[in-house]
């Protein structure tokens, strides 16, 4: 079977630093549902909120995606050349999701905007 297989597990069964993670930014959020995602090479972790909000960790718990759907994605979770970026460009857009693994990272404006950085932080693409 070639399928992912996703099986619910508890917040404490996540990688530690995702449970620090969550602890560290997301405090008062409540936990809707905990999983793990095995497809055939690799692991990775979600974690969906009650409150609609998202975080997807990879098997070492390192996050990959932010996805905060209400409000601003914290602003210590940002790499800071992103942060100067979109408030230099975009002052009154906050960014409501962030996805990065290992060749970019790709912010999502509460504008609509979505700018592509590579992995040193050069903006690559812009779209709406």
């Amino acid at each position: 079977m070639w399928a992912e297989d996703d099986k619910p597990i508890q917040v404490s069964q996540l990688p530690q630093n995702a449970q620090a993670f969550i602890k560290k930014y997301f405090p008062n959020n409540n936990v809707a549902l905990a999983k793990m995602e095995t497809d055939w090479f690799d692991k990775s972790y979600e974690v969906i909120f009650t409150n609609g909000d998202k975080l997807e960790f990879d098997k070492k718990g390192a996050w990959t995606e932010v996805n905060s759907r209400h409000s601003a994605v914290p602003v210590d979770v940002l790499p800071d050349a992103v942060r100067k970026y979109v408030t230099a460009n975009y002052p009154d857009a906050i960014i409501v999701k962030i996805e990065r693994d290992k060749h970019e990272c790709e912010v999502k404006l509460s504008s609509g905007w979505e700018i592509t950085f590579d992995k040193k932080y050069n903006v690559i693409d812009i779209d709406h």
